[in-house]
């Protein structure tokens, strides 16, 4: 691990932008920081990175109590408990996992509560978190609703063999958030693409990529083991 591949991963991200036709500087690159030691993050901070992801609640609270430069910008990428709502909302500036109306009633509980994404189960699978597409209108409502501010959609894909077979899969939450801004004109972020697939994820209109594996060294989680963090 090292900047080595913070920039590898950068300029692949912004080759991808570019084949796209799309500024490379629309795309911003969110390193997965989950159990990761903070000198590692500290050596991306000193590269020049600024917005790093948690998936958990004690996770984010070290990252915070440590000795990290108070710049760095959180985002929450994992599932939220609802008793956990106040430890993950003071800290961020993102959170990416919106996926159930409870956890929507509790985050428009909070004083000011942090900007968010709707998750999408993009493919209807029953394992996985995330709001059906045809819900997301309705959802979108709720959180407009309680004064949440709503900056766009999230997804993590049903799993492929192969990056390219993950396309139809971006292309529909690109779709679903032309459609969804009809209405809620402040939901312009696609967060989509993690190791395996940013690229293709990129050409299909991402604005954010969570990217772990291919900066980091390899966790101890498998590799096939695709969650919403990568």
């Amino acid at each position: 691990m090292g900047t080595g591949e913070l920039n590898d991963v950068r300029e692949r991200v912004a080759g991808a932008a570019r084949r796209a036709g799309r500024d490379p500087l629309d795309v911003r690159l969110l390193a997965v920081s989950k159990g990761r030691p903070d000198d590692a993050v500290r050596e991306l901070y000193d590269a020049g990175q600024r917005a790093f992801g948690e998936n958990r609640p004690q996770g984010l609270v070290a990252r915070i109590q440590g000795n990290l430069p108070d710049d760095i910008e959180w985002h929450f990428i994992g599932n939220v408990q609802r008793r956990a709502v106040k430890v993950i909302a003071p800290p961020i500036v993102l959170l990416h996992s919106l996926d159930r109306d409870s956890v929507v009633e509790a985050w428009g509980r909070l004083d000011d509560p942090p900007p968010v994404l709707i998750e999408v189960n993009i493919g209807s699978e029953p394992q996985k978190h995330g709001f059906e597409p045809e819900q997301v209108g309705r959802a979108a409502d709720h959180v407009a609703g309680l004064g949440i501010p709503l900056r766009g959609l999230m997804i993590i894909p049903p799993r492929v063999r192969e990056a390219e077979e993950a396309r139809r899969w971006f292309s529909e939450l690109r779709e679903l958030g032309e459609r969804l801004r009809l209405d809620h004109p402040s939901a312009i972020e696609l967060s989509m693409g993690m190791t395996d697939d940013f690229e293709v994820a990129i050409e299909e209109g991402s604005t954010i990529v969570r990217v772990g594996r291919a900066i980091f060294e390899a966790a101890p989680s498998t590799r096939n083991d695709r969650t919403p963090e990568d």
